[in-house]
């Protein structure tokens, strides 16, 4: 059976599983089922090993650094890793290999975890999925034919089929949260600010997260708080006093709002989506909380503001080779940066104004709610040669809303439609409570049982 991170990291230290014994079953697995999933585009295997082996030295001699010491992990391939090609799964930077870590790679190595290697991602975390890269796609382990979402496509069918035991992703407009619901595992998008991102390659820096996946809540709690903390280098980061999540905090006299009108109006979900979520409330209500309705400015204001934003800032990012080596993007990402070239700063200023009405707006509707409840995906994963070339903007998403208020959203699974295929909830939380809202997520898996299930591969 395929341990959680709290499970195998007290089976560490309780020296019952060797560090090296838990890497090899992952780079088993991995030399397996990688062949199929596409999940790693780089397997460090030497290094796994060394890393467990200096793991297990600490574990024998009683200085272990913490819960997440000798816990094999990967990182999706927009983090830097020094000494390690870190590629953005593109041809732009195939031969890039840095000089140092980003500062969050960074924290997880000094709390001792395994490094697997380096997982795949949509093209610098926008263009995908895309058949005409280096690297094909990620696929589904709970139907190689399906979609993953994206953009840390990699790092959820690693977690979901137990390759790794948690990873890094980014999110920018959701693609922590994405991936994991139709992947049926856990992911966090944190508060703005809480964790750096410096060594990360950017995508729209004014809405980029860094944040992990994991099978559940409580392994996210674990990575968040190996990962957060202020960092003066990153001018998005803010010196805040969270230092630590209590993921066992009591739901009693909660109060959750369930914004309805997204999931239900605005973009209606499948029939086992909204089950999942109706499921959570009548969980919630069963563990004390008070259950109500809220009402945000519609999906279709966010994603105009979010798209024009997130489509601005990127080609702020790729401008310069966009114009002098468009040809060594895939087709997908050239066509969408593209578009950002073509917008205006009227447009981008207009976008901002727009945002921050709806960050107004958002907070005077939130007030007094501690957790805030809708859809994460709208359905079940969809074939991946069936994803449209536009499905970003085809239909307004669940997670962008999100990223423009900087508020922390984590995604779990509720359940199973469709084919067996997971569907997910996504619980959201004012800013600086990620420790609240991954309690809330912690509350609902305990009693929901879908965490239970792993992917056929």
């Amino acid at each position: 059976m395929i341990p959680t991170i709290a499970e195998a990291g007290a089976l560490i230290a309780a020296k019952k599983v060797s560090p090296v014994e838990l890497t090899r079953d992952c780079l088993a697995r991995i030399a397996a089922q990688n062949s199929t999933l596409n999940a790693f585009i780089l397997v460090t295997e030497e290094r796994a090993l060394a890393d467990a082996r200096a793991a297990e030295a600490r574990q024998m001699s009683g200085t272990l650094k913490g819960r997440l010491d000798g816990i094999p992990i990967g990182h999706k391939d927009i983090y830097g890793t020094a000494g390690i090609a870190t590629t953005a799964h593109s041809a732009q930077l195939i031969d890039n290999v840095p000089t140092r870590d980003a500062v969050t790679v960074g924290k997880w190595r000094d709390a001792g975890v395994v490094l697997l290697g380096k997982l795949a991602t949509h093209e610098f975390a926008f263009g995908g999925p895309s058949f005409d890269l280096p690297w094909p796609p990620a696929r589904n382990p709970w139907d190689t034919e399906r979609f993953t979402a994206g953009s840390s496509s990699g790092t959820a069918a690693a977690v979901a089929a137990g390759l790794a035991l948690g990873g890094t992703g980014s999110d920018t407009g959701g693609s922590i949260r994405g991936p994991a619901a139709l992947c049926g595992i856990a992911g966090i998008k944190p508060t703005y600010g809480l964790c750096s991102r410096t060594g990360i390659l950017p995508l729209a820096q004014t809405l980029d997260h860094a944040g992990p996946l994991a099978w559940n809540s409580e392994d996210c709690a674990i990575l968040l708080e190996a990962m957060m903390g202020y960092d003066p280098t990153d001018p998005g980061s803010v010196d805040h006093s969270v230092t630590a999540l209590d993921i066992k905090q009591d739901m009693r006299g909660r109060r959750i709002g369930v914004i309805r009108h997204f999931h239900e109006v605005d973009h209606p979900v499948s029939a086992a989506t909204l089950r999942g979520i109706e499921e959570s409330c009548a969980i919630f209500r069963k563990l004390g909380a008070e259950v109500a309705d809220v009402t945000l400015p519609s999906l279709q204001e966010f994603n105009a503001a979010g798209w024009v934003t997130l489509s601005a800032e990127a080609w702020a990012v790729h401008e310069e080779w966009m114009r002098t080596r468009p040809m060594k993007y895939g087709e997908l990402l050239r066509c969408r940066l593209a578009l950002g070239g073509l917008l205006s700063a009227g447009d981008y200023i207009q976008a901002s104004r727009k945002r921050r009405q709806l960050i107004e707006r958002s907070f005077a509707a939130s007030a007094g709610f501690d957790i805030l409840i809708t859809a994460a995906q709208p359905m079940e994963a969809a074939k991946i040669r069936d994803v449209p070339k536009w499905s970003t903007l085809e239909k307004p998403n669940f997670t962008i809303p999100f990223n423009l208020t900087g508020w922390p959203a984590l995604t779990i699974c509720t359940g199973f439609g469709e084919g067996g295929l997971p569907v997910a909830a996504q619980l959201i939380g004012m800013p600086w409570t990620d420790g609240l809202v991954l309690a809330a997520g912690h509350a609902l898996e305990r009693e929901n049982g879908a965490r239970a299930k792993r992917p056929p591969v």
